[in-house]
């Protein structure tokens, strides 16, 4: 329950904005959202930034740029990442309101940027995943958007349109009424520079039919997939293009197979768009493991330039997937279901989760041997976390197995030691990441994998004299950085001089970013300087 400063409204109660005459002034607000800079982690791509330019953040927030283009007609809106760039004192003053969007892991910077729109006396609204799931984490907000967009959304707009000054208490509106997903505007990407983003991104669905333990996601968005039309989804690709985006889109779906007549239907549309338009973009998408059994979806998939799959593999041992409640993972063998996808030119990443009651003395090797075994390069290895709201932190909370002690890695009392639990995360992260392994995977991947994927002519588009410079100032970068400096240098030009010699540069720029940025995570992360979980409390 909130405290007694909260004020909970009911959104189907809330006015309708009144007439800029009503109010005096001229229509319209001023709306800075304000997107809050990520931990680092095996995915952000922190530590390959002084090698790659401009390219400064993964890819924009969808959540927020949906947002931003849903704003009343007539107000004006300003976009900052903050893991690209901070947002500036002028930024703040510029605006009537500031909105923030977040996930767990960002925490400790959605409450910094909401402490700088207090600095200057601007009202602080906050949506979004972490809190929708925990309003509790967020008690000095103004305005708390809990629950997807929809009638909550209106209802703040309507107050927003009203009066911009901070309330006296804390007020908190949450959806009743969801907006079809097919109705959310197309986000606002052309609040964003692509120069300084690998990727861009789309949503086709929301929400996954499986319960999976330690997962949030039907808790907030249902297991039941809502979904776009696919006309809707090529749409926002041409406005993708029409924005700049020259690379790759993430489809953040939470599971993209959630329901898979739908993504029968949407592939054909994809692969049209992609030939009628000389095939400019490649995809990457996030799926559970099963996908690897349709024959027809990988066909597709591949079709299509899907050329990179996230899996939640989460452990090799079978008993603990049924455990977890993941027994989709068994829909076949894992190293069958990763070969399969790797068949269809798929680079698989997966997820890898240490700390689960099943955990023995066993485990690290296990893990070792599925790394080494499945040639998977790149593996986000993390202590389990409760989120709250899932199964997993209802049944440790009966259990009293949940910890918010200072200094831990995990809120999760482990069955096994905790320090055997590190230990064992340190061990399976220092072996995935010795740079000598790292390059052998890599190497067996754009050998094996790369070669399967669909032939494209190159987009137009992507040869051009900027990208061609940019290019370029990578590779020297990289040479210099991981071929003279790092203490690896004699297994990177192992890698790199052979592609080098025969014009296949793009490997070595594309394996040169990750692996600088993976052994350079791994390294700290090992000698204590990092978080053992992306959702981890512990300050450092």
């Amino acid at each position: 329950m909130l405290d007694e400063a909260v004020t909970q409204c009911d959104p189907a109660s809330a006015a309708p904005p009144p007439a800029a005459a009503e109010l005096g002034r001229p229509p319209g607000r001023r709306i800075l959202c304000v997107f809050p800079l990520y931990e680092p982690s095996l995915g952000s791509l922190e530590y390959a930034y002084d090698i790659t330019g401009t390219l400064r953040a993964f890819m924009p927030p969808q959540g927020l740029l949906v947002i931003a283009a849903a704003l009343p007609e007539g107000w004006e809106v300003r976009f900052v990442d903050e893991n690209v760039a901070r947002a500036k004192r002028g930024d703040f003053k510029w605006a009537d309101a500031v909105f923030v969007s977040g996930m767990h892991v960002q925490r400790r910077q959605i409450d910094d940027i909401r402490r700088r729109a207090h600095k200057y006396g601007k009202v602080a609204i906050l949506g979004g995943p972490s809190v929708s799931a925990c309003p509790e984490f967020y008690p000095h907000f103004d305005y708390l958007h809990v629950g997807e967009m929809g009638d909550a959304t209106r209802a703040l707009f309507a107050r927003l349109a009203r009066d911009c000054a901070r309330p006296e208490r804390q007020i908190v509106l949450e959806t009743g009424e969801r907006t079809p997903l097919e109705d959310f505007p197309i986000p606002a990407y052309e609040l964003v520079s692509f120069d300084h983003y690998f990727i861009g991104s789309i949503q086709f669905s929301s929400g996954c039919p499986y319960r999976c333990e330690f997962c949030d996601i039907p808790g907030l968005y249902g297991r039941v997939p809502r979904l776009k039309p696919p006309q809707r989804i090529l749409a926002e690709l041409d406005k993708l293009r029409a924005c700049g985006l020259t690379t790759s889109v993430y489809f953040v779906d939470d599971n993209l197979i959630a329901n898979r007549r739908a993504l029968r239907e949407l592939l054909p549309v994809l692969i049209a768009w992609q030939e009628t338009n000389s095939f400019p973009l490649s995809f990457a998408f996030e799926a559970t493991l099963n996908i690897a059994k349709y024959d027809d979806l990988l066909e597709g998939l591949r079709a299509a330039c899907f050329t990179t799959i996230f899996v939640g593999i989460e452990t090799p041992e079978e008993e603990a997937l049924s455990a977890i409640d993941k027994e989709q993972n068994l829909a076949l063998p894992i190293l069958e279901g990763v070969r399969r996808l790797n068949a269809h030119g798929m680079e698989v990443v997966a997820g890898v989760i240490i700390g689960l009651d099943t955990d023995g003395p066993d485990t690290a090797r296990r893990i070792i041997d599925f790394v080494d075994q499945s040639y998977i390069p790149m593996l986000t290895i993390n202590l389990l976390q409760a989120l709250p709201k899932t199964p997993l932190w209802e049944r440790l909370e009966k259990e009293g197995r949940l910890s918010d002690e200072a200094g831990r890695e995990s809120n999760v009392v482990f069955k096994r030691s905790y320090e055997e639990t590190v230990e064992t995360w340190r061990d399976c992260l220092r072996h995935a990441y010795d740079p000598a392994r790292l390059f052998a995977r890599y190497e067996i991947l754009t050998q094996h994998t790369f070669p399967n994927r669909r032939p494209r002519p190159r987009p137009p588009d992507q040869v051009t004299p900027k990208n061609v410079r940019r290019g370029m100032a990578m590779l020297l970068r990289i040479c210099w950085k991981l071929g003279v400096v790092a203490d690896y240098r004699r297994i990177f030009w192992a890698y790199a001089w052979p592609r080098i010699k025969t014009g296949r540069i793009e490997d070595v720029i594309s394996v040169g970013i990750l692996a600088k940025h993976l052994i350079t995570y791994a390294r700290k992360a090992c000698a204590g300087k990092l978080n053992a979980s992306n959702y981890s409390a512990r300050l450092r």
